[in-house]
């Protein structure tokens, strides 16, 4: 069933005039004097007029050397939704940025935005998963999510977030689980991932295929996934009609095929024709995983 989609636009009643952004180099300055007043319409015209800015990565490297960071990271748990919608925008702009990225995990934003989990703003959750996901891509972002013990509730997340959110928390999941897994596995990621395989959204399959690839690169991960029975309908997504999915089940088995565990249990599911066909196709992606 489709989900609407997570909008951006602020609320009916939210003037969205931006600041008036000072000259030169006294424009930054005078918004992070703005992000401190006391009237909220100041600070969300500020913030609105930072958004534009931070796109700019020579004014992201100012707004960090200004201690801007410390600045947002106040604004997160600010009582307005239209505060805290616009601050974690201007985070996520930020994070697009190396220089941003690198900025927003030395800040500790990470741990910051852990409140926002359960945020009542569609478009506030988005973005944070959104700086997550952006942010785990470096071997430092991804040990600063593990750091901040996010792997258990964004976990729990994968049962209940948005069609849009999910496919944000499986990549950072990817990311994380490339590097450790024994939380992931504590709080039964196999088994949320195994539900997500049956999913109507061909990129949360896809990404749940892959999220399983990186736990069964692991001895312990391996195990799990013969636990859980997951090998089966891995094996059966090799028949899916999307290749990008083929591709990630392919990748999983191959990790999960190393152990005699679990290369009996992809026989048991008959693994070898489908492997077969994709091996056949001279243009399927996942005729390298197919032939090893």
């Amino acid at each position: 069933m489709a989900q609407p989609r997570i909008s951006a636009s602020l609320p009916p009643d939210i003037d969205p005039t931006k600041a008036a952004v000072a000259f030169g180099r006294r424009a930054l300055p005078k918004l992070k004097e703005q992000l401190q007043s006391p009237e909220l319409l100041t600070q969300q015209r500020a913030l609105m007029a930072l958004c534009d800015l931070v796109h700019d990565p020579e004014k992201v490297y100012q707004a960090i050397a200004l201690g801007f960071l410390d600045s947002l990271k106040t604004l997160l748990v600010h009582q307005d939704q239209t505060v805290r919608h616009k601050t974690t925008e201007v985070l996520s702009v930020m994070a697009l940025h190396s220089i941003g990225r690198e900025g927003l995990i030395r800040s500790g934003v990470i741990s910051a935005l852990t409140g926002l989990l359960d945020d009542p703003v569609d478009i506030c959750r988005k973005n944070t998963h959104q700086i997550f996901a952006m942010l785990a891509r470096l071997p430092e972002g991804a040990g600063a999510v593990l750091q901040a013990r996010l792997i258990p509730p964004l976990v729990l997340k994968l049962k209940m977030e948005l069609e849009e959110i999910l496919e944000l928390i499986l990549d950072t999941l990817s990311s994380c689980l490339r590097v450790e897994i024994s939380e992931a596995l504590a709080a039964g990621a196999v088994a949320v991932l195994k539900e997500k395989l049956s999913h109507p959204c061909t990129a949360i399959r896809s990404k749940a295929a892959w999220v399983l690839l990186e736990i069964s690169s692991h001895a312990e991960g391996k195990i799990a996934l013969c636990r859980e029975e997951v090998i089966p309908v891995l094996v059966s997504l090799l028949q899916d009609p999307q290749p990008e999915v083929q591709v990630s089940s392919a990748g999983a088995l191959v990790f999960a095929m190393v152990t005699p565990q679990g290369r009996s249990s992809a026989m048991d599911a008959e693994a070898i024709p489908p492997f077969l066909r994709l091996v056949a196709e001279e243009t399927s992606r996942a005729r390298v995983s197919a032939l090893q």
